[in-house]
Formats: structure tokens, C-alpha cells, sequence
């Protein structure tokens, strides 16, 4: 028979962890549980010590490895043992071959896994001696970065000794146990381990930190066919049950066992206080009375025990909860009452989810909150109560629903109360009763440790359905049928004491678990005491709760147990639930959202679609390259520069990096040459003309001119065709360049911002940069590498180069194929999943350099030179002040010329006041120079046209009178008191600044703050401002609550005291940006020779904007104005996506996020607050947040354009709480293109027809395919599309590839190398159906092939022309691709199959044509390569 619960409780025992450990896991933000695989394959001992011995009857020793949890930095073991079956040794070998699961929230590098090997030899009285062998300790988490990382698979040493060695005070001090463990010659244990995600929907039927095998049955969980019901582990349904009619019943009644309980407290209260002393006469009294209710499986409780509180069954009012009175009374004979306080009972029901195990049981634990006095110190007056809170268990029971038969449905279930020192669920000290001679009752109590089915809890369980007719929402009128139909039915003495039970109360209170420190709360019931001199329900005033200094003392409160030894004490609202209107009833329960994940397949993995990393080719291919002539990389002596090798390590040291004298940088790429390799679909020669773009740190985009790919037909025969191709710009004549080859692109790096370099170090150290390369012909992306910026470090040298060889991918999507039958022709069949494949399309070959060049001091901007904390505003009374002078417009600009020439930034004159004597001169030029600094473009004014403007504007400014000479004052007066501040601002990095703000006045001020662009914010946070404070290190005093805000208030307000100076916290952060994206296609001819030129496009970065803060006072006039100049810097692009999606539809995408590890931040669970925003307010874009260790999805949703439309936006990803700077910024390219649906047969040529609509110019228009060799596109040459015309476009699918396929179609712009129009073809091939089925074998390494013959017969009865095509023509060729028979006669068809290298098999599918490309017959031949 199956284990039942107790017998999974008793071996189901754990320790719990050090209580340091479990703060200092909080304290670190582990407050979830982490699911974890280990896998314990084998155990090497070739010289284990005594492994062949035998015991004294000739039987050979059996083995045991043992696995147990602990912590190094309290050496203190935690949890369960895990014991494996007996283990046998076979050639110095033990197989293990055993899975264990555990969770835990302890994610600390002190927290390990000792694994000890024991041999067990049988002692003569049966049992088994276990002596250690060795042991060996896994790592679970670590922070170290030279150790091994926590998954995967390991080898473990085994030392030797017993594990109680790591108890050693020696082996606490270090974390390498190596140095002072022996380790055991030739002994490991391989073994393996991995996080678990499936193991978060189980959690709640495992405790933390057990170990447990998949092979164990644990209740709640189904069982599992392959025996490993952890590996995927399906729950339980969960079906909900009403526990009613609950009552307790307390021996020999409740009014002795309360007053025994309470004596031997305060008897033991009185032996622990001074004789005589004011603490001894005061006594403990009962708070409350509650009841406990959970559902366990033997391991931990399903679901948070429910709390709920007592009251005596006939409970007349809440001031006398205990009394009875004669109405009340169940039965009519007085001589029952007696036995009526033994009776307590639960207002209403509680509802349980259980699942249909024998293992499961409904625990009910009964505890008593106590109330004691508190010292004399602790007393306020002698009026007030001052009383501590403790609880104690006094009994306890377990009940399994369905260990036995379902009879007890609807029935009702008496169960016997157990007490004294036996093990309880809730590991607690539970209260035992013992016989005194001090009882007031001569009759005996209870013996010890047991309540002998005297102390009992009867109730009723039903199942939701069942429970309708008994529930709280049943009438009055039953009610009172029920309680007349009891009052009237005989019963005998012996049937009343089982039947006797009072009538329904109340429902009782309920509510979740509270800390015992959260009981500081008045009650809502009268305390009850209980004391041998006073009288039996004497009540005392209600008291506070406090935490108990008996609790320590006399051991009577609860031992803390993690998630069930909490307490609760809600008020509830005891209403009914029929009590409310029908109407609300009627209108249905509000739906409840489950747990649900989106799934936008395929998803895109970080990570999975970069190219490897760069290689060096062979000697042939770099003998080819150097002979090609490219320009050399050289430093400024005119010395090469050092080689690198990319497949070695590159030491990076800051230090040295930012003491080279060398601090200009001059980085160069050379696009040097391209490997074409042979792809199904498209020619040998293709690509023909290519080209590039890019983006380098925060440089502008760039796009590459037309690129030509040189091939040496001498060269490429002596190398068949494995040489690349080398590179060459073509001119503006048609003919390429080869007197200059290659194509080199040059950014120079001098002139940095304030602690720029180091980022800029940084990102050389640990970025690579993404380059995509397109057919410049199609304008049909290729692919996209990705080159590693690390070997541009120089380390002190004067110039380093490096060549790459990288590969080229794309991806390719494809469904699973289906077969061709009767019911498919003109139907869509239904989607099938997509798979997502990598392909390699060339290898692009390009060296990167770096050449070391000073940088001149004077030519240094002025922000290089400022000073370290540019972030605190402090207004000058210099640059502020009001100077006087005229009140006109002009006046107005001067200034505001003024104002920006003092803003840190490039030098910049001052100009000369206007309202000197020759104040028309310096007025235009003013004027001038205002408008370049406002960088307006307008064409240079003669003075004539300046001066009648001059002349114009006094007659514009009489109309307003004294209004336009007060605003102009007003003006003035507020560019007096306005400091400008110059801000270097990029995307998504949040700037934080101060602004010392002083109050001028001798009276308190309340300020408003008021900022007139939101992306300027004032900081109200405290913990946000000690953020930034001590990201940028702020050396101001943070001052916490200073600002008070007010709904509908125009920002937030502040208090200064008169005279008083405080610094504002300010930030601005723009998630905004320009998306104009740049025409697509090569950039033209350059106007000069040579080939190192390259387009750089527009740059996306926020725009220039003035931003103004104005401090209002009390009175609504500014106090202070601070103007913010915000000045645009562009941003780096770690990773570029482009996305094909067809036109004017929603693109949903995921983006799949690598577990995040930033070197930057020490936290390793900063991964949970990662949040996600996007510079297109139309895309959505968000993240949610899943439990630890699973994978972490960033979802798109991006509004539909027309084709050919490229929608362009950044998505930045920050990993730090407060979006101070972004991790990494993705840019996304959204290709959207005309969706075109076609179904066909795979070796069947079909035909679909496309609408070309002319522009608004005359274009010459080519049109080119992805796939040249399965698409045809008639007309297949250029033709011209006149403006507005609609041009038919014949495309022929001949398609191979059976499945779901996206291929692709472009219309050029030959001329403009533009492009007009994109499809996207969605193809939905069927396999044949087969005519006759092939086999054939082909022996390896055969030399010359095989030749086979097959018959095909003509089924007409005319002559007809057939043509053989096959699926797979590197494998097979046909004698003759064309023949043509009479009606009814046999042709031979002459297979050739080329030899094979390897062994395997394939499936060749030939095709018989005919003239029109319409499939006759289909033969499958499957070769088999042996």
C-alpha cells in the first residue's frame, strides 16, 4: 500500500537554514526561490581507500552517496539528506544515474553541496554499518569570476575524510577548500547542474532548500510515464471544498481546562518573580481564542494556513462571550447545560482547495493568544493596562479526506486533538495537560501527551456544489426548520453528548497571517481570565498586544517558521453573502485574468544570429589578399602597424589606456574583400555588387558606395573557386577601380566630453559592430556580421591592425512541409509552426586599425576643461544681474546673444552694447551674430533691408503703448534673475542636476516648481535622489521629504526658511529622437579619386530644444528662472535588427533578453529590474517580469505603412532601477513589403501575376528576386514605368523546398539605384504525390559515382516532349534533361549519382515535366551512401 500522510510527514523532516543567511539573502533582494536540476551521472575511484573490501560472510561492500545542503560561512547544515539505492562498484566505477530537484531563495556563494560516499556493510543484527569514503562539495552560486561558472557540467574531486570536517574553525576562514582538504588520487564525481524552470508551477507542494529524486511520489503532483515526475511536472486540479459546522470540544470541560492552563501560567509567572513584588500579583489572562486551518501534503502546507477565531458555541453577546442562557440551549433538559462550556465553535465556513491524493491531509492547529503584564517601567498611569501578547499551542489534528473511502461526504467528522512533544506540521511546542494534585476537580485530567479522543474537533466537508443548500446564502426560514427539527428529536444520554451542538453563529472572523509585532492592536473582544480566586468568567479591560518577554522565558509562544508559523487578526466584514441586493448578484462575477505569456514565434534570441567569432583564412587566400595591393595601415612615424591576432586574447588595461600620450585615436576599417558561398536558389556568381552600412559609437550612420567583386579566372581555377573576391569601387563610367582596391572608412576620435573616454574605452573593450551587406543590385539584404571592436585597443602602442574573417548570415524561416492531397487544391491549409535556420552567405574579409595621434591643448573645447561637478547650477550675480539700458526688442536679442555666449560651450565674443554711437553697425552685426548662434539660415541682408526693418519696428511697437514698454521691464527684470545652463543631453540617459536655489527674502517662502517641457522633472524621491547623488558623486547634503505635493498643483512646492539656500534635484531625460531614415540603396560616385569615401547619413538624436524651471513664490511672481540649452549628442547602437513584416498590419514581435550579467554591477539579481522604453511613442513596447531563471522577453508591437516603407526606432533597455543610463540600445528596422499568399507543388511551375503602380516620375525599373533560380520575374529586364501607370508583373515559381517559405521580390530604380516597390512572397509548397518509390546503393568514396536506369512510360496516345528536373542535382544527373516518345511507348531514363564522402541516406525526388513545366509523374529514389 502506498505511504499515507503520516508516514510522508515522518520522513520529511528539515532543518532550517541559519537565520543570518536568511536576512542577508533578503537584504540582497532574493526573495523568490530558484529552481535547480542535479544530475549525478558516475563516481571514479580508481584508488578509493579499502573499495574491495568484503565482509565477513564473503559479501561484497555496497555503497551510498549522500547529498545534504550547507552553509560555509556559519558551517551549519540546512534541509534533508538525500540518500541514493545501494550502489555497486564495476571497474573502478560507480553509476549513479540519479536526477535531484531542489529550490531555494539562499542564492549566496556560501550556500554549497556536500556529496559523501559511504559504504554500507550488514552488521549481524541486520542492520547496516555506513563508513565515509570521501566526500566532495559542489558550488552552487558564485561571484567570483576566475571560478567555474554555477551551470553545467562538473567534476568534483573527492576528498579525504568525513564532511563534519568542514566544522573545522580552520576551514571557515577560507573559500577554497583545496588548500587544506587531501584529495583522493584519481577520484571525481561527474555530475551536472542547471537551473529548472518547470520546477516554479510545483513549488508550493516542495519546501525550500529539500533535495529530492524525480523517482519519489510527492503528493499533489502527477504521476510521471518516464518515472521523473519533476522533469515536467503536471499539478493536480484543485478542487474547492467548504469546511462547515465546525466545533471543538475541550475535556473535562472548558471552563477547568482554561483555569488549569492558566494557573500552572501564573504559577510558573510567580516562581519567576521576586515574593511580594507588584509583577507577582498581577496575572496572565486569555486574549483570544483561534483556530488554524491548512491543507498539507506531507511536505509543507499547499496554500497559507487560514486564521480564524473562536467563540463559544452559545455565545449571546460580545461582552459575554462565554455566557449561556436558557434560550439559547439546544436541548431542554437543564441537566445539559453543565456540558455546554466545553463547546466552542466557528462562525460561518472556510474554504479549502484539495486535490484527490491519500496523502493529503487538513491540519488544524488550536492556539490561545495570552495577555500578560508588563513591568513597573513599562507602566504609563496607574490607570492604563499595559499587557504584552504571547500565543501557545495547545492541541493539534490531521485528517486525511481521502485516505479511505468517500463516505464522509456531507457527514459528519469527529476527529481526536493530540498535545504534548510530537512532531506537528507548524514545529511548534504544543501544551500538554498533567495530572496535579493542585486541580479543582478530584476527577483525573487527561494523560500526558495525550488527549485520549477527549479533546476533539467534529465539522462537516463538502464540495463546493454540495455546500449551495448548507451555505451562508440559505434562508432564514431552513434555518429555523433545521433548529426546530434538533429541539424536537429524541435522543438518548449517550446521543445528546455526540449530537448536542449549538446553533449557527456568526461567521468569525478572518484573515491572513500577521507577524506577532503586528498584534499592537485592541481587540475586538474582551480578554477572558481565568484564576483560581476569582470567578470563573471574569473579564478584564481590553489591552494593547505587545511582544512578550515570556515568550523567551517560558517557551510558550511560537517558534518562527517561514510562510506558516504567522498569525492574523483581521476585522472582516461579517455581512453574509445572500445579504446584498439581487440586482448585484444577477450581474455575474468579474472575470479573473489568468497567468499568460505571449507568444510571438519565432522569437528572436540575442545572441543566436551573430556570426562567430573572427577567423584567420588560409595561406592561399591571405597570399591572395596581400598581393591585391591595399593600402597599408601606418602610425604617424610612417611605421606599420603592429598585427594583432583575432583569435588570441586581448589584455585591456585602463590604466595604460588613459596614460598614452597618445590620446587622439584615428580608427580605420578596410572592406578589403567578400567569400561567395553557393546557396539553393540563387546563381554562382552572386552576388556581383555590394555594399555596406554601419555605425560606428556615435558617429552618424553610414552607407557605402557600390562595391564591385573582382574575380581572377587564372587564380579562381588553380583554387576552384575558393579565393574571395576582391573588392573594387566603380566609377562614375561604368568601369571599377583596381588601381585602388578595397574600401576604407576613417572616424577620428580627438575631442571627447568629460569622462567620455572611458565609456569610449569601454565600448571598444566590449562591443562588436554590427555591419549589414546588401546586393546593391536587388538592394536585397545579403546578411549581417558583426566585427569585435577589441583589437582596436592600442595598450600604448603607437598603431595597431587587425584582419578579421567573418561570416555573413542570414535567417530563413520554414513551416513543415505537408503532402499534396485531393482536398488541398484550392484550400489554405492551416499554419504550422516555423522554424528558424541560419544560413552563411559569404564571409566578408576587413581590417580594423587604430593609429595613435596627439591631441593639441589650445584646440580642446571649452567643456573638456571645466570643472568636475558640472552638474550643481549656481546662479552669478555677474551673469545674471540687470545692466541696465534700452527697453527695445533689439536690446532684447543682445542680450539673450549675451546670455548664450556665457553658457558653457564653444567660444564666443561678446558683442558690443547697441546703444553706443555707432550703434547701427554693431546692431547688424548683432543681429548677425545672434542669428548664427541660433543656427537660423536665411540668406545674407543688405543693410538697406536691415535698416527699414529697423524703421518699420518703432511704428510696431506704438500701438501697445505703455502694455509693450511694462512687458518689455518685465522681461528684463526676468532675464535678471534667469541662469542658463548648458546641457549635453542623449538618448534615453537621464542628466541630473542641482540648482541652488536662495530664498532673498526675510520671511519664509513657499515655492513652487514649475517646468515647462516634461522632460524635465523635478526629482521627489528620496531614494531616487540619493541614486543619482551617488552616481554622478554629488558632495551635496540630501535632505529627505522636502517636497510637498498637491494634486492639480502646477508642480511640486517647498519650503525655505528666509535667507535660505537648498539645492533642487533635477533631471532630464528625452526617450524622443528623430527618425528619418535614409533612402536605401548605395551612396553615389564619388566626386574625386579614389575609393575611402563613404556616405554618412543624417544622425538620430534628440533635438535642440531650451528648456526654462521657473520658482514661483507665495505671491505667483518667479523667484529664480533657470534656462536649460540642451544640447544633442548622438548615441551608441550595441545591436541593429531588421524586420521583414507585411504592409500596413500590426508586426508583433518578442525579443528574447540573454541572462544579464553587467560587469558594472555586482548584484546578480539586476536582472529583475530590467524595464524597457522606446523612442516611437506609436510602438509598444514592454517587458514583463517572470519568475527567476526564466527567460525574459522584450515585446514589440509596431503599427503598419505601405510598401516600401522602412519604419526605423531605438529600444532602450535598462537594468538599473531608475533608468539612469541605458544598457543597451537596440536600433529596429521594419521593412514593410506587399504580402503576396501562394499555394504550389514543389518541381511544379506556378504562376502569379503583381501590380506595379507607376510614381509621380518616369523610372527605368528593373526587377530581382531573392531567389533567381526558383522565381522568375517577367519582364526580366529593365522597362519603363511611366508616372501613374500600372505595369503587370508575371512572377514563375518553381519552387524545390516543400514547407512554408518567405521569399522576396524588388523593383529598382536602376538609375536612382532606388527602390520602388517590395513584395513579400509567402509560399506554402506541397510535397507530390509519388508515382513509384527508388532505392538504390552508392559506395563511399567511390571515385566516379553510379549510374541506374529507370522506365517511364508515355500514357498518351499522341507523341509528347517531357523534361527531368530533380530536387537535389549536385546529387543526381540525368543522361538527358529532355526526350520526347510516341504515344504508349517506354523510355529509359539515365540517372548518374555523384559519388559521396560520408555514409548516410537521402531521398531524390525526379520530376517528369512536360513542356510547360506541369508535373507528369514524381519517382522518389532513396540513396543509401555505404
Amino acid at each position: 500500500m502506498a505511504d499515507g500522510w503520516r508516514e510522508v510527514f515522518k520522513r520529511s523532516r528539515v532543518l532550517p537554514p541559519p537565520s543570518q543567511t536568511v536576512r542577508l539573502a533578503l537584504d540582497n533582494h532574493f526573495t523568490q526561490s530558484l529552481g535547480s536540476q542535479l544530475t549525478l551521472s558516475r563516481l571514479t575511484a580508481a584508488h578509493l581507500p579499502q573499495a574491495q573490501e568484503t565482509t565477513g560472510g564473503g559479501q561484497e561492500v555496497t555503497y551510498q552517496l549522500r547529498v545534504t545542503l550547507f552553509d560555509r560561512s556559519h558551517q551549519h547544515f540546512f534541509g534533508n539528506t538525500w540518500k541514493s539505492p545501494s550502489l555497486r562498484m564495476k571497474n573502478k566505477k560507480i553509476p549513479v544515474n540519479e536526477v535531484l530537484y531542489f529550490h531555494t531563495s539562499l542564492r549566496l556563494p556560501s550556500t554549497v553541496v556536500v556529496l559523501e560516499l559511504v559504504s554500507l556493510s550488514p552488521r549481524p543484527d541486520g542492520s547496516q554499518q555506513a563508513l565515509g569514503r570521501g566526500f566532495a562539495v559542489l558550488e552552487l552560486f558564485t561571484n567570483r569570476p576566475e571560478a567555474q561558472a554555477a551551470d553545467g557540467d562538473r567534476r568534483l574531486n573527492l576528498h579525504h575524510g568525513s564532511p563534519r570536517s568542514l566544522l573545522h574553525p580552520l576551514v571557515k576562514a577560507t573559500d577554497d577548500y583545496s588548500s587544506l582538504l587531501t584529495t583522493i588520487d584519481g577520484a571525481h564525481l561527474d555530475c551536472a547542474v542547471k537551473n529548472h524552470q518547470a520546477l516554479v508551477s510545483v513549488m508550493h507542494l516542495l519546501p525550500e532548500n529539500v533535495l529530492i529524486s524525480g523517482k519519489e511520489k510527492i503528493p499533489g503532483l502527477a504521476a510521471s510515464p518516464t518515472g521523473d515526475s519533476l522533469l515536467r511536472p503536471q499539478p493536480l486540479k484543485m478542487l474547492p471544498f467548504t469546511l462547515h459546522r465546525l466545533t471543538i470540544s475541550l475535556q473535562p470541560s472548558l471552563e477547568k481546562f482554561e483555569s488549569q492552563l492558566l494557573q500552572l501560567i501564573n504559577d510558573d509567572c510567580r516562581n519567576t518573580k521576586q515574593p511580594g513584588s507588584e509583577a507577582a500579583l498581577r496575572t496572565v489572562v486569555i486574549q483570544e481564542r483561534r483556530l488554524l486551518v491548512g491543507v498539507h501534503n506531507g511536505w509543507c502546507f499547499l496554500d497559507k494556513p487560514q486564521v480564524v477565531v473562536l467563540e463559544a458555541a452559545a455565545a449571546g453577546s460580545r461582552g459575554r462571550a462565554d455566557s449561556t442562557s436558557k434560550q439559547s440551549a439546544p436541548v431542554k433538559d437543564r441537566s445539559a447545560l453543565s456540558t455546554l462550556p466545553h463547546t466552542l465553535g466557528l462562525r460561518g465556513s472556510l474554504e479549502l482547495k484539495l486535490t484527490n491524493h491519500h496523502a493529503l491531509a487538513i491540519v488544524f492547529q488550536l492556539e490561545w493568544v495570552f495577555s500578560a503584564p508588563m513591568g513597573r517601567e513599562t507602566m504609563l498611569s496607574a490607570a492604563s493596562t499595559s499587557r504584552a501578547a504571547f500565543l501557545q499551542c495547545l492541541r493539534w489534528g490531521a485528517w486525511c479526506p481521502f485516505r479511505e473511502s468517500a463516505d464522509w461526504k456531507g457527514e459528519e467528522i469527529q476527529l481526536v486533538l493530540q498535545g504534548g512533544a510530537r512532531p506537528n506540521p507548524h514545529a511548534v511546542m504544543v501544551y500538554r495537560t498533567e495530572m496535579s494534585a493542585k486541580a479543582q476537580s478530584p476527577a483525573p485530567l487527561s494523560a500526558p501527551g495525550s488527549a485520549q479522543a477527549k479533546d476533539t474537533i467534529t465539522f462537516r466537508l463538502s464540495s463546493a456544489p454540495e455546500r449551495k443548500a448548507s451555505s451562508p446564502k440559505a434562508s432564514l426560514r431552513t434555518k429555523r426548520e433545521d433548529e426546530s427539527r434538533r429541539r424536537r428529536s429524541p435522543s438518548s444520554p449517550s446521543q445528546g453528548q455526540k449530537n448536542i451542538q449549538p446553533t449557527s453563529p456568526p461567521e468569525s472572523p478572518q484573515g491572513p497571517g500577521l507577524s506577532l509585532s503586528q498584534l499592537a492592536a485592541t481587540s475586538r473582544y474582551p480578554t477572558i481570565s481565568h484564576s483560581s480566586s476569582a470567578l470563573p468568567w471574569q473579564q478584564s479591560f481590553p489591552s494593547l498586544l505587545h511582544p512578550s518577554p515570556l515568550a523567551s522565558a517560558h517557551q510558550l509562544s511560537h517558534v518562527a517558521c517561514s510562510g506558516v508559523g504567522n498569525i492574523a487578526h483581521l476585522e472582516m466584514d461579517l455581512h453574509r453573502e445572500g445579504d446584498g441586493p439581487l440586482s448585484a448578484q444577477d450581474e455575474g462575477d468579474q472575470l479573473q485574468e489568468l497567468p499568460f505569456t505571449p507568444v510571438h514565434a519565432p522569437v528572436i534570441t540575442l545572441g543566436v544570429s551573430m556570426p562567430s567569432s573572427s577567423s584567420v583564412g588560409s595561406r592561399s587566400s591571405l597570399a591572395h589578399l596581400y598581393s591585391a595591393g591595399f593600402p597599408d595601415i601606418v602610425d604617424s612615424a610612417g611605421q606599420a602597424a603592429e598585427v594583432l591576432d583575432p583569435t588570441e586574447p586581448v589584455p585591456f588595461d585602463p590604466q595604460r589606456e588613459e596614460s598614452d600620450p597618445l590620446q587622439g585615436n584615428l580608427l580605420v576599417f578596410q572592406f578589403l574583400a567578400f567569400n561567395r558561398i553557393p546557396t539553393a536558389g540563387v546563381a554562382a556568381n552572386w552576388p556581383e555588387n555590394i555594399h555596406f552600412t554601419f555605425q560606428f559609437y556615435r558617429f552618424p550612420p553610414v552607407t557605402s558606395q557600390q562595391l564591385k567583386l573582382l574575380t581572377s579566372d587564372k587564380v579562381q581555377q588553380q583554387a576552384a573557386g575558393l579565393l574571395p573576391c576582391v573588392l573594387a569601387s566603380i566609377n562614375k563610367d561604368g568601369t571599377f577601380n583596381s588601381a585602388s582596391p578595397g574600401l576604407q572608412v576613417q572616424f577620428r576620435v580627438d575631442s571627447l566630453k568629460p569622462g567620455e573616454r572611458r565609456w569610449f574605452l569601454r565600448y571598444l573593450a566590449l562591443h562588436t559592430m554590427h555591419i549589414d551587406v546588401w546586393d546593391s543590385d536587388s538592394l536585397l539584404l545579403i546578411g549581417s556580421t558583426a566585427v569585435e571592436l577589441k583589437y582596436m585597443l592600442r595598450q600604448g602602442k603607437s598603431a595597431v591592425q587587425a584582419l578579421h574573417e567573418v561570416e555573413v548570415l542570414t535567417t530563413d524561416y520554414l513551416g513543415d512541409d505537408t503532402l499534396l492531397t485531393s482536398t488541398d487544391v484550392g484550400l489554405r491549409p492551416a499554419r504550422t509552426p516555423m522554424s528558424v535556420h541560419t544560413i552563411i552567405r559569404g564571409r566578408l574579409h576587413i581590417r580594423t586599425g587604430n593609429i595613435g595621434c596627439p591631441v593639441d591643448p589650445s584646440s580642446r573645447r571649452a567643456t573638456d576643461v571645466m570643472a568636475s561637478h558640472l552638474n550643481i547650477i549656481t546662479p552669478r550675480g555677474g551673469s545674471v544681474g540687470f545692466r541696465g539700458g534700452s527697453l527695445s526688442s533689439r536690446n532684447t536679442l543682445q542680450l539673450n546673444g549675451r546670455n548664450a555666449a556665457q553658457a558653457p560651450g564653444p567660444e564666443m565674443e561678446a558683442q558690443p552694447n547697441l546703444n553706443g554711437p555707432d550703434g547701427r553697425r554693431r546692431k547688424l552685426d548683432c543681429m548677425a551674430a545672434v542669428r548664427r548662434r541660433e543656427g537660423t539660415d536665411e540668406p545674407k541682408v543688405t543693410d538697406r533691408t536691415t535698416e527699414a526693418r529697423f524703421a518699420r519696428e518703432p511704428h510696431q511697437i506704438k500701438p501697445s503703448g505703455k502694455h509693450s514698454e511694462a512687458e518689455a521691464i518685465g522681461n528684463m527684470l526676468s532675464r535678471s534673475i534667469t541662469t542658463q545652463h548648458l546641457l549635453y543631453a542623449g538618448l534615453g540617459a537621464a542628466e541630473y542636476m542641482e540648482f541652488v536655489l536662495k530664498n532673498p527674502f526675510n520671511v519664509p517662502q513657499t515655492v513652487t516648481i514649475h517646468s515647462d517641457d516634461p522632460e524635465l522633472s523635478v526629482i521627489t524621491t528620496t531614494e531616487e535622489w540619493a541614486y543619482f547623488k551617488a552616481l554622478t558623486e554629488t558632495p551635496t547634503p540630501l535632505e529627505e521629504n522636502m517636497f510637498h505635493l498637491e494634486e492639480g498643483a502646477p508642480g511640486p512646492k517647498v519650503y525655505l526658511r528666509p535667507r535660505e539656500s537648498i539645492h533642487i534635484p533635477l533631471k532630464y531625460q528625452s526617450f524622443l529622437c528623430d527618425h528619418t531614415v535614409a533612402l536605401q540603396g548605395p551612396s553615389f560616385q564619388p566626386t574625386h579619386k579614389g575609393s575611402q569615401v563613404a556616405k554618412r547619413n543624417l544622425s538620430n538624436i534628440v533635438a535642440a530644444k531650451t528648456i526654462k524651471v521657473t520658482f514661483s513664490a507665495e505671491d505667483g511672481k518667479p523667484m529664480a528662472i533657470c534656462q536649460l540649452n540642451v544640447e544633442p549628442t548622438p548615441h551608441v547602437v550595441d545591436q541593429t535588427f531588421r524586420l521583414y513584416h507585411p504592409e500596413l498590419s500590426f508586426l508583433k514581435k518578442a525579443i528574447r533578453l540573454p541572462p544579464w550579467n553587467d560587469p558594472e554591477v555586482g548584484d546578480p539579481d539586476v536582472r529583475t529590474h530590467i524595464s524597457v522604453r522606446c523612442s516611437d511613442p506609436n510602438v509598444i513596447c514592454q517587458t514583463r517580469m517572470l519568475a527567476p531563471g526564466e527567460p525574459q522577453d522584450v515585446y514589440l508591437k509596431v503599427p503598419g505603412s505601405p510598401s516600401p516603407h522602412i519604419k526605423m526606432f531605438f529600444v532602450m533597455v535598462f537594468t538599473d532601477r531608475w533608468m539612469a543610463a541605458p544598457s543597451q540600445i537596440w536600433q529596429i528596422y521594419v521593412h514593410f513589403l506587399e504580402r503576396v499568399d501562394v499555394s504550389c507543388v514543389t518541381g511544379q511551375r506556378s504562376c502569379q501575376s503583381l501590380v506595379l503602380r507607376g510614381k509621380q516620375a518616369v523610372r527605368k525599373v528593373k526587377c530581382f528576386s531573392s531567389h533567381p533560380q526558383e522565381i522568375q520575374v517577367d519582364p526580366a529586364g529593365v522597362f519603363l514605368l511611366p508616372p501613374a501607370a500600372l505595369q503587370e508583373l508575371q512572377l514563375k515559381l518553381q519552387p524545390w523546398r516543400a514547407g512554408s517559405r518567405f521569399l522576396y521580390v524588388n523593383a529598382v530604380d536602376v538609375e536612382q539605384r532606388r527602390l520602388v516597390t517590395a513584395w513579400l512572397l509567402c509560399l506554402n509548397v506541397h510535397r507530390p504525390v509519388l508515382s513509384k518509390a527508388f532505392e538504390v546503393c552508392v559506395p563511399v568514396c567511390g571515385g566516379r559515382g553510379s549510374s541506374r536506369k529507370i522506365t517511364y512510360t508515355n500514357p498518351y496516345s499522341s507523341s509528347r516532349a517531357f523534361l527531368l528536373r530533380s530536387d537535389h542535382p549536385d546529387l543526381l544527373q540525368f543522361k538527358e534533361e529532355k526526350f520526347q516518345i510516341s504515344g504508349g511507348e517506354t523510355y529509359t531514363i539515365g540517372l548518374r549519382f555523384a559519388p559521396s564522402q560520408s555514409a548516410g541516406s537521402v531521398e531524390i525526388l525526379v520530376y517528369v515535366n512536360n513542356l510547360e513545366e506541369k508535373t507528369e509523374e514524381t519517382f522518389c529514389v532513396k540513396v543509401n551512401y555505404s
